[in-house]
């Protein structure tokens, strides 16, 4: 049955008419599963101006109420991760275990966002001159916004609206219109837990929605995670309207293996971490930057693993990888098998001949684990975020050219290295430019209580996501300064005679032009 998917504005779903709609597919199966709404202007109004009335409710809303809802949501987010897998799976096509994953580590924010009572504290000093207090506070920008991608519909978006909404924001979210429904269903359970009418907002659409949520004056801050060439245009318009960005871009994610690494783990995760989501992960490894000594027998060791993979349908237990989003990526992606050939490399698997499993997967978005040897700087194979199942293998000399070579790329997200040589491993991670660096840990994806970015071209704006610096992005830091002067000795006698006089001032310490100063 084709479903519809609209917006949820001001605690349910949207009733009016969209003027435009974009089909939803089965990437399995190639067929229109359903359709969505894209929001004009007007609906992208609606959604911020249900957002900006709520925020003065819930900014004033207790620590301990917010905590309480987040609770509640990380509650139902579990209690549902099935169902939201399934719809992810349907959707993006990944396989449902990893659809699952993606939820699980989504609710890690989620649960890092819980302890916002204890994040939020500021400081506080007392007697910062005779009789002068000073302390800060840090306080909720507003409404604010996030724009988010297909390749993880819940756990992307997790990394924004908890900790935006613990600091006492309100959240406008524009997710990807190629798996909308998980956006949806969150929506329902962030209500199911008391979360206040407005406080979470979403709407579909495309470049309409996004300018109209970059140019809305109501809008304090822009989250966004995309390719590089997006994550520049939302950094520059966003800025340009006095919004306070962050704007995740692309990746060309190294896997650095010496000479003395353990072949079958660097082999291991190579697969996965190439793989794994049909490589449509922004931490996926596309360049594994191999010793020549052990290049070979590491790709033999890769062959292997793949031979035994299987493609197919994500609600399929027997999968381990499924199809690509849609069918014009998947027709980008296998053109770099072709255009690698033809610029020298070696084509040393061949995903567009790798069996899919099925009866009904004729039409699906299919490309199988593929790889490139002998792939050099110049080629477009290793220019380009390729974000689909392909492997790019180069092979260097050793350690100082594998450096060089990792450092000069435009691209600056996730790396790793393998290696038992633990003066080497700290060189590495000290020497390369790269924000994110994994030690024999082939997708170095932090923990939610550190935060997530890059460096170079995979990050414009001044701050990454979730963590501390998330908590810092979503908020702005108010200083207090305090003098409460004391009339004299007599002072206390006189407000105790005078209980029933309130709202006398105190007396005035006198006219001073002078520079103020702390003494």
């Amino acid at each position: 049955m084709s479903k519809h998917v609209t917006h949820w504005i001001a605690g349910k779903p949207f009733a009016g008419t969209a003027a435009r709609r974009g089909d939803i597919h089965n990437p399995a199966t190639g067929r229109v599963s359903g359709t969505v709404d894209f929001a004009g202007t007007a609906e992208v109004a609606a959604a911020v101006e249900a957002a900006r009335a709520a925020f003065p409710g819930w900014r004033d809303t207790s620590l301990s109420k917010r905590t309480s809802i987040l609770f509640r949501f990380r509650e139902l987010v579990h209690a549902h991760s099935g169902e939201l897998a399934r719809l992810i799976s349907a959707e993006h096509g990944k396989v449902v275990s990893d659809a699952a994953g993606e939820v699980a580590r989504g609710l890690e924010v989620a649960e890092f966002a819980c302890g916002i009572p204890h994040l939020l504290k500021g400081g506080f000093s007392e007697n910062v001159s005779t009789g002068v207090d000073a302390y800060s506070i840090l306080q909720p920008l507003g409404v604010v916004a996030g724009i988010t991608p297909f390749n993880f519909p819940a756990m992307v978006p997790m990394w924004m609206f908890p900790v935006a909404i613990a600091c006492g924001n309100t959240f406008v979210l524009k997710p990807s219109e190629k798996d909308p429904s998980a956006a949806v269903r969150i929506a329902e359970l962030w209500s199911e837990a008391g979360l206040p009418d407005g406080v979470f907002n979403v709407v579909h659409g495309d470049k309409e929605a996004v300018d109209a949520l970059l140019e809305a004056p109501d809008v304090k801050a822009v989250s966004f995670v995309g390719s590089t060439p997006i994550a520049r245009y939302i950094y520059e318009n966003a800025a340009r309207n006095g919004k306070r960005v962050q704007a995740l871009g692309g990746a060309k994610n190294h896997m650095l293996v010496l000479p003395d690494a353990d072949l079958d783990l660097a082999a291991d995760a190579a697969v996965s971490a190439g793989f794994g989501s049909a490589g449509e992960r922004c931490m996926a490894i596309s360049a594994v930057v191999a010793a020549e000594s052990v290049a070979d027998e590491l790709i033999d060791r890769i062959k292997d693993r793949v031979a035994g993979l299987r493609v197919g349908p994500g609600d399929d237990d027997r999968s381990d990888m499924g199809p690509l989003v849609t069918r014009a990526h998947r027709d980008k992606v296998a053109s770099y098998l072709e255009s690698g050939v033809h610029e020298g490399a070696t084509l040393a698997i061949d995903g567009r001949v790798h069996p899919v499993l099925g009866d009904d997967a004729a039409e699906g978005f299919w490309l199988g684990p593929s790889l490139l040897d002998h792939v050099t700087p110049e080629m477009s194979c290793y220019r380009d975020e390729i974000f689909g199942p392909v492997l790019s293998v180069l092979r260097v000399s050793g350690y100082d050219a594998a450096l060089e070579l990792v450092n000069a790329n435009p691209y600056g997200n996730g790396t790793a290295v393998f290696t038992r040589d633990g003066a080497a491993a700290r060189r590495f991670q000290n020497e390369v430019e790269v924000g994110m660096v994994g030690i024999n840990v082939p997708i170095p994806v932090p923990m939610a209580y550190y935060s997530f970015g890059g460096w170079k071209q995979s990050l414009f704006g001044d701050s990454h996501a979730h963590g501390t610096e998330g908590v810092h992005f979503y908020t702005r830091t108010k200083a207090v300064t305090s003098r409460w002067p004391d009339t004299g000795g007599a002072a206390v006698d006189r407000r105790a005679a005078a209980a029933g006089a309130a709202g006398a001032a105190p007396a005035s310490g006198g006219v001073d032009l002078g520079f103020p100063t702390n003494g």
